[in-house]
């Protein structure tokens, strides 16, 4: 174990390490990052508080399993150069793990961390231990080169430099840390929200579009919606544009232009079918039964989707067939804790803290407030899957939703 070198404690060397991998501001997109839940509590050993401002830089939290242990920070993105021996490895970024070790009773336990870092290379394509700079010895460094550990010094002004830069290695992720990239990719519901509620309107984006015209005014002329932000923003959500410098169509954009040409001939024929279901309150999959089909095809090709339906089957199975809002996330969180919290709960440093413990489990008591969970989730998607024939009933916004009424059943279970 390296002497102490520093005043820093571990939730500090953790903040600092997080704002330089892993910035706020100027940060790359396809970026999502958790510290683990027991920086979330008051206090991370006994005796041993965080400060306020610490755990909201650390926000938001998640127990996410990586390897044999739960890193300490575990997140995708794509680093500098300067933090990675290799800069990339395939089209997505990479998934980092990093342990962080700071002062306490009297020394810094770094060889720890690098070996507790080195596990976490099971699954992480990078892994990192961050500490106090004066307290990372040549030996330490020796042996990271060995394992291929990053290492990372945090000075007392919280600058961080990169002393040792790993190499990417190819591991495929759990399921678990999948969670992650879930969030960090166009799909992921952190900061997000469909902002509407009905498939008409995402499906009329792709279409608008492909059209002659500008798609704003085409979207407006044939009163598919006016929020075209929140429309492009939720085609982009489900798969059916890529939404970077300039959008192009997905291959499931693509495949709404085939359908809608295969039975109007042309997509702005097919536009103005969406004037005639303007403001109905019908079920879109019996309003406009092919649509509807449609719809859900693209809803299913939606990475949450599949699993919610596949444990509400099981939930079928099993007797429970009206579930609650609440049933529901104890269940999936039991099999898929990770995206089971970054899916429905709200990221907030206060709503984490309160929904889950320092080991990662739920307080059921708290999730019977519809305000820890994300919009996103319990009013679009289920809004979405309620119109496209998935789901018994609609979603509500969390300022009116009553989590233990609120039911997620199948309305074709098998």
């Amino acid at each position: 174990m390296s002497s102490a070198a520093g005043p820093l404690s571990e939730p500090q060397v953790l903040a600092h390490t997080k704002r330089r991998l892993f910035p706020t501001e100027g940060g790359a997109e396809r970026s999502y990052v958790v510290a683990d839940t027991q920086f979330s509590q008051d206090e991370w050993l006994p005796g041993r508080p965080i400060e306020p401002a610490i755990r909201d830089r650390l926000a938001p939290f998640n127990h996410v399993q990586v390897g044999g242990g739960y890193p300490d920070l575990v997140g995708v993105r794509d680093l500098e150069s300067d933090l990675l021996a290799v800069e990339r490895l395939g089209e997505e970024p990479p998934l980092i793990a990093i342990e962080a070790k700071g002062y306490a009773s009297g020394g810094v336990d770094t060889q720890r961390g690098i070996v507790q870092a080195y596990d976490r290379l099971h699954e992480a394509n990078a892994a990192y231990l961050a500490a106090p700079a004066a307290a990372i010895s040549e030996t330490d460094r020796t042996l990271a080169r060995e394992l291929n550990v990053g290492v990372l010094g945090v000075d007392a002004a919280g600058d961080v430099e990169a002393l040792e830069v790993p190499r990417i290695v190819g591991n495929r992720t759990s399921s678990e840390a999948t969670a992650l990239r879930f969030q960090a990719g166009a799909q992921g519901v952190a900061d997000k929200s469909f902002g509407l509620n009905h498939p008409k309107n995402y499906l009329g984006y792709p279409l608008a579009h492909y059209a002659d015209g500008e798609t704003a005014d085409l979207l407006s002329e044939y009163q598919v919606v006016n929020a075209v932000t929140d429309a492009r923003r939720g085609a982009a959500f489900l798969g059916l544009i890529d939404d970077g410098t300039r959008i192009e169509l997905t291959s499931l954009g693509d495949e709404v232009i085939r359908f809608a040409k295969a039975r109007y001939g042309t997509v702005e024929r097919a536009l103005e079918e969406f004037e005639d279901w303007h403001g109905s309150p019908k079920r879109f999959s019996e309003l406009a039964p092919e649509w509807g089909m449609l719809a859900r095809r693209v809803v299913f090709d939606y990475e949450a989707t599949e699993l919610l339906v596949r444990e509400l089957q099981d939930m079928h199975e099993d007797g429970i067939e009206a579930p609650s809002l609440v049933d529901v996330v104890a269940w999936v969180h039991e099999f898929h804790p990770s995206f089971t919290v970054e899916l429905f709960i709200r990221g907030d440093e206060d709503i984490r803290s309160r929904v889950l413990t320092e080991d990662g489990e739920l307080r059921l008591a708290e999730l019977e407030d519809g305000n820890v969970y994300h919009s996103p989730t319990v009013f679009q998607l289920k809004a979405m899957l309620y119109h496209a024939g998935i789901l018994t009933t609609r979603g509500d916004e969390p300022s009116e939703l009553e989590p233990l009424e609120d039911v997620w059943a199948l309305r074709e279970p098998v």
